[in-house]
C-alpha cells in the first residue's frame, strides 16, 4: 500500500476529548492538517482554531447522523473512540457494553462517512489494540470487542479497495491513558503513540504496531501467516469478480 499525507487533510478523531484521541488530534495538526473534527460525547474547545469540536456519541445514531450533515468534506477518519473495563465475562452486559462502543461504534461512523471517503479516496484508521491477538485475561470482553473490529477491519479492507480508501489498522499495546492507568503493566504515553501511528499511516502501512510492547509482534507480520492468508482471501474475492 502506498503512502498517505497528514498535510492539508481533513480528519476526523473519535473519542477525541482526551488520552489518545487527544494526543491524535495534536499530531495531526503537527504534521500541517488543514482541519480536524474532533468527535466527544461532551464537546470542548481547543485552542487551535483549525479544530472543530463535534458531538459524537459512537454509540447514538442521532450523533452519528448530525455529524455526517455538519461535516462536508472528509479525507482521514480515524476510529479510536473506546471502552475497557475488566471483567471475568460473567455477565453478558459487559461484552454488549464494550461490543456497542469498540465494534459497533466504528462500524456505525465508518457507514455514515463512507460516501465522504469515497469522494475523497480517503483513509480509516480504526484504533485496534494487541488484545485483539492475545487477550489480556483480565480484560476478555475488551479482546473479544478488538478481535471482532480486526476483523472489520480486514473485511473493511478488502470491500474498499476498489473505492480507493485505504484501512489501517493499529495494534496497540498499553499506553498510559485514564482508560487503564490502574492496572500494573508498562504503558507507552499517548503522543508517542499517536506519533508512531501517524508514521505508520504516512507509510502506508495496513498494520500498525505503534508501542515497544506492540513492535515485538512486528517482525515477520507482513510475511506471516496471518497476513498472507489474508492476502490470498483478496485474491480469491477479486478473482472472483467481486
Amino acid at each position: 500500500m502506498t503512502g498517505r499525507t497528514t498535510a492539508d487533510k481533513i480528519f476526523l478523531v473519535t473519542g477525541a476529548n482526551r488520552g489518545l484521541g487527544l494526543s491524535l488530534v495534536d499530531e495531526a495538526l503537527r504534521r500541517g492538517a488543514s482541519k480536524v473534527y474532533a468527535g466527544m460525547r461532551s464537546p470542548l474547545p481547543h485552542a487551535d482554531p483549525r479544530v472543530t469540536a463535534v458531538q459524537l456519541d459512537v454509540t447514538d445514531p442521532t450523533d452519528i447522523a448530525a455529524a455526517a450533515a455538519r461535516i462536508d468534506d472528509l479525507d482521514v477518519l480515524v476510529n479510536n473512540a473506546g471502552v475497557s473495563v475488566t471483567d471475568q465475562l460473567e455477565d453478558r452486559r459487559a461484552l454488549d457494553a464494550h461490543l456497542a462502543v469498540n465494534l459497533y461504534g466504528p462500524y456505525a461512523v465508518t457507514s455514515a462517512f463512507l460516501p465522504h471517503l469515497i469522494r475523497a479516496e480517503g483513509s480509516i484508521v480504526n484504533v485496534l489494540s494487541l488484545g485483539a491477538i492475545a487477550p489480556v485475561p483480565v480484560m476478555p470482553s475488551y479482546a473479544v470487542s478488538k478481535a471482532a473490529a480486526a476483523s472489520l477491519t480486514q473485511s473493511q479492507r478488502a470491500l474498499l479497495l476498489a473505492s480507493g480508501v485505504s484501512v489501517h489498522g493499529v495494534y496497540a499495546g498499553p499506553i498510559d491513558t485514564d482508560m487503564i492507568r490502574d492496572l500494573d503493566l508498562p504503558k507507552t504515553p499517548a503522543d508517542e503513540v499517536a506519533r508512531a501511528i501517524l508514521n505508520g499511516f504516512e507509510a502506508g502501512a495496513e498494520d500498525i504496531f505503534p508501542d515497544p510492547l506492540s513492535a515485538g509482534a512486528t517482525a515477520g507480520w507482513d510475511a506471516g501467516q496471518v497476513k498472507n492468508l489474508e492476502r490470498a482471501n483478496l485474491a480469491l474475492f477479486a478473482g472472483a469478480g467481486r
